[in-house]
This record gives structure tokens, C-alpha cells and sequence, in this order.
């Protein structure tokens, strides 16, 4: 047996019965140490001096030293006189070697009766075992809380991902490669702030109640806010209070934060997730593909050290440029048709039914296009790839193609068959954006849920004048999930959505 090997390691899963009687148990240990007066409960600090790597990592320098560590006790094996333990802190795991003569014999007594899963402080000597393992040669012991409910036996209770996602503590304990990627996570984001930073951007926070939930093709939530007695909604989007930002004259901004959509769940979807949106004054969007391409190189060379990311074993390559393609070049590519020749609807309409294609009456010609896109080219997208040129029908925010007013400079930047951001030359002509929401409303009142409403104040500030914009939005999640290689989006979210189950 290893220094360090857990004693519960060859144990079959607790039944419920076992659970009970084990809590039961560690309920009459806290008892016995609150009549004694040593209630953990009770202590309010302890200073740590070194995390787990930190001795590891110098050992060297701190060999024959003392440090004073923290953390909970993962693995336990009782020897007569010495003992090991090991403690999980968070930079990972600390083996501990309590010897009586060490600390005494009434807190070595008392450390035998620790459990696994109990915090607990130690001060002591850093030093090496017989087999190589940087440990701490403890002299003091602090019970610093007491775990009441055994943690999962770490061979058998693990693999449940239900559990996993609505106990995400318990994850986080037991699986490193879950704390791995949420470390990950926050290094991304910090990342990114660090890279906007630099090159002048403001950060800003925008509401997330709402009175109309603009800005992106999604249902909202909705809720009653009663002091004021009006109907509210949950944000979907950041653009458009970002916009009347620039409006006023900040001329970069960004938001990174939470939107709400009223939508299924799947591997890439979840009903709260984390958009980052940015506007630039001055600039198009080409501009945003220059900035999207600098971004995306510079996050994974800060937190994978190397710009090619692997993905479900595909390797994507974020060094060389990112290929960039119409949206009808794209169509042509992939299911060879041309809709620069279709003129009219009912051409469209032909020719989806040609392909199998289906479409709603209420579907115009630039709707069509995109559903080709959508069956025929998404999923071709693996490597880096900025989509251009969308029809004018499903891009009611964006800027009219000059001398192809059927289109409108927008992309949207692919990998691994999914849409990473949605960028456009943000759409400043009040006269023009005012159409499109009469557009959008006429695509409402004929059963398009998604559809944008009019806001009557993000037309006033139009009317009070927006410089030449580019502006995009990035899905912070599923950036996540390919730098960290998670196979889905409730990986990468500390608290998922879950349906509700009885207790």
C-alpha cells in the first residue's frame, strides 16, 4: 500500500442504509468534540502560509522548513504510532505524515478520528518520504469544519453526470479534471478583459430586466415587476443599450454577462449563458474580423500555450488566417446552388424543394439561402472560418451591402461546425432601422417568435446620431468548451440548469 492510498478504496457503493449510519456516526464524533469544548464549527480563521504546489514546486527552499497548510483530508491511513494523510487544497493534493510523538498523544488520538472529508490545518516540516513524495512532517493539528456527509467512494460514484451537475461541490472534490476547467474558464475570460483592456475598450454593465428584449433572434423570459406593476423581460441580448453607449460617445465598449432565452436544452444550449458583446466606433466589419482573429489567437496561446486547440480529437488551427467565404459562396460550395442566379421566391421555393429543404410560408428568399446554409454548410465548418454577406431578411441590425442592398455586412466566425460570434457593420440610418422593425413586427404578427419589437428609444438615439460602427458577439461558453475539450455546455457552467426533482 501506497503513503497515500485512500483506506475506502476497494469499498463497493454505500446503499443509503450505510450513508445514514456513517452521518450518523459523524454527527455523535461533532457531538463529542462540542461537549468537549472543540467545536470546529467555532474557529474563524486559520493562516495558510503555502498551498499544496507551492510546497511542491519548492522544495528546495523549503525543505527542513515550516509551512502551515489547509485542506480537506482525501485519503487516510492509520499506523499504529505515525500515520499518513492526504489533504486536497486548491492547487491540487498534500500528503501528510502525523507522527504522536510529533504532535502528542491526545491530538494524535484525536486525528484518528477524523473523516475523510473533514478541513483540516496543519502546520509542520516539509520533507521527503522513503519513496519520494514531498510531504509535511506535521507538529500541530487543527480540525478546522467537520464534514457531515461522506463523500462519493472515489471509484463508483463519480460517473453519474446528473449528480455531477447538480452537485457541482461534489465535483469539484472529487474530479480534478472538472476544477481543471472551470480554472480554465476563468483564465479565458481574465484573458480576454486583459486583451480588450489593452487596446482601449470600456467595460460596462447594461440591464438585464428589460422592457423589450431586443437585439437577437430569440423568446425571452418574462416576468411582473410589482413596484412599478409592468411586465418585464430578461435581456437575450447586450447590443442594443451597448449601442446607445456609442451613441453618447464611448467609443469602445464591451459587456461580458448573462442573457436569458427561452429555448431547449442541448449540448450547446442553455437557457442562461454568457454572451460578451462589443461595439467600436469608426470601424466595420472587417475591422471585427481583424479583432476576432487577433482575440481568438492571443486567448488560446495565453491558456494552452499553443494556438492549435484539439477537440474531440479534431485539431483546429487558430495560427494560420481564417478563411473567409460568402454565405452564398459557402451554399454554392457545399450543395451546389447558386443563388446568385435564383431572382424571385418562387425560385427559391423551387429549389428547396428540390433539396429537401424545408421552409415556412412566411420564408422570403434571403430566409431560404439560410436554411441552405444551415442543412448544407454548418457542419463543414471545422477550421476557423468567417462567414460574410447575409441576406438582408434575417439581419434586421445591420448595414446594407453598398450596391447589393439584398445583403448586409455581416459574419459569423466558425469552428468545429458551430457559430462562435455574430458580427455586423452596425446599421446607424434611423429611416432605415425603423423599417426593419416594421419588418420584424409584420414577421411577428405571422408567427415568428423570435422576431425583434420596435424600441422607440433605440430609434430617438439613432435619430440623435451613431458614428460608423462595427460591433460583435461571442458565446463565452462554447469558447470555453473547445479550449478545454468539454463534450458540452453544462461542463463548462458552474450551475446548469436542471429540472427540478422531488427530494
Amino acid at each position: 500500500m501506497s503513503d497515500n492510498q485512500n483506506q475506502n478504496n476497494n469499498q463497493a457503493p454505500a446503499r443509503t442504509e450505510d450513508i445514514n449510519e456513517l452521518m450518523r456516526v459523524r454527527r455523535e464524533k461533532l457531538a463529542n468534540l462540542q461537549e468537549a469544548g472543540c467545536d470546529p464549527f467555532e474557529i474563524t480563521k486559520y493562516d495558510v502560509t503555502h498551498h499544496s504546489s507551492d510546497v511542491k514546486d519548492n522544495f528546495d527552499e523549503l525543505e527542513g522548513k515550516e509551512v502551515s497548510v489547509a485542506g480537506r483530508m482525501m485519503a487516510k491511513r492509520i499506523m499504529g504510532k505515525a500515520s499518513f494523510c492526504q489533504i486536497q487544497d486548491l492547487k491540487g493534493n498534500l500528503q501528510i505524515y502525523v507522527a504522536r510523538d510529533a504532535v502528542g498523544e491526545e491530538p494524535y488520538a484525536g486525528f484518528k478520528k477524523f473523516d475523510i472529508g473533514d478541513f483540516v490545518g496543519i502546520k509542520g516540516t516539509v520533507f521527503k518520504t522513503k519513496t519520494g513524495e514531498t510531504s509535511v512532517h506535521a507538529t500541530a493539528l487543527t480540525l478546522l469544519s467537520k464534514s457531515l456527509r461522506p463523500l462519493p467512494e472515489k471509484f463508483h460514484g463519480l460517473t453519474n453526470t446528473d449528480l455531477r451537475y447538480r452537485q457541482r461541490y461534489v465535483d469539484l472534490i472529487m474530479n480534478p479534471e472538472s476544477k481543471d476547467t472551470f480554472l480554465k474558464r476563468s483564465k479565458i475570460i481574465s484573458t480576454i478583459r486583459k486583451f480588450l483592456d489593452a487596446r482601449g475598450f470600456i467595460e460596462v454593465e447594461t440591464p438585464m430586466l428589460v422592457s423589450n428584449a431586443g437585439g437577437a433572434a430569440a423568446r425571452p423570459f418574462e416576468t411582473h415587476f410589482n413596484a412599478l406593476d409592468e411586465d418585464f423581460k430578461l435581456r437575450i441580448s447586450l447590443e442594443l443599450p451597448l449601442k446607445r453607449l456609442i451613441v453618447g460617445g464611448l467609443e469602445k465598449v464591451y459587456e461580458i454577462g448573462r442573457v436569458f432565452r427561452n429555448e431547449g436544452l442541448d449540448t450547446r444550449h442553455n437557457p442562461e449563458f454568457t454572451l460578451m458583446e462589443l461595439y467600436q466606433a469608426y470601424t466595420d466589419y472587417h475591422g471585427m474580423m481583424d479583432l476576432t482573429e487577433d482575440l481568438f489567437r492571443h486567448v488560446a496561446k495565453e491558456v494552452l500555450g499553443t494556438t492549435t486547440i484539439v477537440y474531440n480529437g479534431i485539431e483546429m488551427d487558430l495560427g494560420k488566417p481564417f478563411e473567409r467565404i460568402t454565405m452564398v459562396d459557402a451554399v454554392k460550395k457545399y450543395s451546389g446552388v447558386d443563388f446568385n442566379e435564383i431572382k424571385t421566391l418562387e425560385e427559391a421555393r423551387k429549389v428547396a424543394d428540390e433539396h429537401h429543404v424545408e421552409y415556412e410560408d412566411r420564408h422570403k428568399k434571403g430566409d431560404i439561402l439560410n436554411l441552405f446554409f444551415e442543412t448544407f454548410v454548418e457542419h463543414h465548418l471545422i477550421q476557423p472560418t468567417f462567414v460574410m454577406d447575409h441576406p438582408i431578411e434575417i439581419s434586421p441590425l445591420t448595414k446594407k451591402k453598398p450596391g447589393n442592398p439584398e445583403y448586409v455586412e455581416r459574419f459569423e466566425f466558425f469552428m468545429n461546425g458551430w457559430e462562435m460570434s455574430n458580427a455586423y457593420s452596425e446599421l446607424n440610418d434611423p429611416i432605415d432601422q425603423r423599417e426593419r422593425f416594421a419588418a420584424q413586427e409584420e414577421q411577428f404578427a405571422n408567427g415568428d417568435e423570435e422576431a425583434n419589437h420596435t424600441d422607440e428609444d433605440f430609434l430617438n438615439a439613432l435619430e440623435i446620431g451613431m458614428p460608423p460602427t462595427g460591433g460583435i458577439g461571442y458565446g463565452i461558453d462554447r469558447m470555453c468548451m473547445l479550449m478545454t475539450d468539454s463534450s458540452a455546455i453544462r461542463d463548462v457552467l458552474l450551475f446548469p440548469t436542471m429540472k427540478t426533482v422531488d427530494k
